[in-house]
């Protein structure tokens, strides 16, 4: 038997009133999708726990079988592991946006300047490594190294720092002043405050800033501090459920999942976790993978999500349709020619609503298809349709139990 697994990140949303009040995934054009949700077990399913963030380790751990209650320990922590950072018990990782705020930070007020964009225009990888470099160089801190991620998504690595400080994510408060969300000096945030401040004067007229200014960009002119965490620890995938599973990802913290999961974790060349991804190479991958013997393929695309944040209406439905053809299309048409059983599974782990910009904790529409055992499905694959199965999951969790042959 072989088990597919496709996760397009934040692909849920609520009616667009630019779509003609339909939401992305019901203007898209997504005939694979279709097709399949009409012959499968369909309805909605609730990843993120009540009370826990709508992050997308959450989201992820649960789809893959691990309650986040027990096995969440922040998302930075899971990034550090793909990027083979060595972790020691006192270490504590911390996700580190580059962000760009209003203003300067020779002439403003840090406190008073208003956060324009998590993720600094998608800003490249190899600008942000010369900002990476930057930061260690003007911040030096023993037992404190800035680690370079994947565009705007990196990993700060302090030693005997809190792990349990409570830190605002940045696209939660994309347009808003900031003051209100930054770390306080009073009850521990002091040393993080103090690093984003600070760091804010070394990005804010770095050459690779006003390089990018001159195009037209927005600058990479803050750090932002979220998510800390210990390292993690989770019982392993393969013999949990006794196949040989692989993860596709562009995104560190999925490939950090794979990992301590222990799990065949596979990069492909020229996916970014944005919209411009190589959705081909991805599907490419997932069939080099079931070739090579894997029993599950767990392919994740970040574009929705990306889309969803930047409330990119057009793009994102957009990218629903490139994942639908250009990595259902073909993996399907592979298992169905390869011989063996199959099954395939298609969620969002979260919604990423466009008229929120930010995840929400709602249930996802999901539909599991097996050729053996079809049935009546929905129509079109949405989150009004499946969620008028009346078939409602309320524990993630428990999703791969409905799909795995124990």
């Amino acid at each position: 038997m072989k088990y597919f697994v496709l996760i397009p990140d934040g692909m849920a949303d609520t009616p667009v009133p630019a779509l003609d009040n339909r939401t992305p995934m019901e203007a898209a054009h997504k005939p694979t999708m279709d097709k399949l949700a009409a012959k499968s077990l369909c309805g909605t399913v609730l990843n993120v726990p009540s009370g826990m963030v709508p992050e997308s380790d959450t989201a992820n751990l649960a789809i893959l079988s691990y309650d986040p209650r027990t096995y969440s320990k922040g998302r930075s922590p899971l990034e550090a592991m793909s990027q083979g950072l060595e972790m020691s018990p006192a270490d504590t990782a911390l996700r580190c946006n580059f962000v760009t705020l209003s203003g300067d930070a020779d002439t403003d007020v840090y406190e008073e300047r208003v956060i324009l964009d998590h993720s600094s225009d998608e800003i490249t990888t190899a600008e942000a490594a010369e900002l990476v470099a930057a930061l260690n160089e003007a911040l030096p801190m023993p037992g404190r190294v800035l680690h370079t991620g994947v565009s705007y998504r990196h990993c700060l690595l302090w030693e005997n720092a809190c792990e349990t400080y409570d830190f605002m994510r940045p696209h939660d408060i994309l347009g808003k002043v900031i003051g209100d969300y930054l770390p306080k000096e009073d009850n521990g945030g002091a040393e993080f405050l103090a690093y984003m401040k600070e760091g804010a004067k070394v990005l804010e007229h770095h050459p690779v800033n006003e390089a990018r200014r001159a195009r037209g960009l927005r600058p990479a002119n803050s750090p932002w501090l979220w998510s800390p965490g210990k390292k993690p620890a989770l019982p392993s995938f393969p013999e949990k459920w006794g196949v040989r599973a692989a993860i596709i990802s562009a995104v560190d913290l999925i490939k950090g999942i794979g990992i301590c999961a222990n799990c065949d974790v596979i990069d492909v060349e020229g996916a970014t976790g944005n919209f411009a991804t190589n959705y081909t190479g991805k599907a490419n991958a997932a069939i080099d993978a079931f070739e090579n013997g894997c029993d599950l393929v767990y392919v994740h695309v970040e574009a929705p999500d990306e889309c969803g944040h930047r409330g990119e209406v057009d793009v994102k439905v957009a990218a629903v349709e490139k994942i639908d053809a250009e990595i259902l299309a073909p993996v399907l048409a592979y298992l169905e020619s390869c011989g063996d059983d199959f099954r395939i599974l298609v969620l969002p782990d979260h919604p990423t609503p466009i008229a929120i910009r930010t995840h929400s904790s709602d249930p996802v529409p999901f539909f599991l298809y097996d050729p053996a055992k079809t049935t009546e499905g929905v129509s079109s694959y949405s989150e009004a349709e499946c969620a008028q199965k009346d078939f409602f999951i309320p524990d993630g969790s428990t999703l791969l139990s409905h799909m795995i042959d124990r």
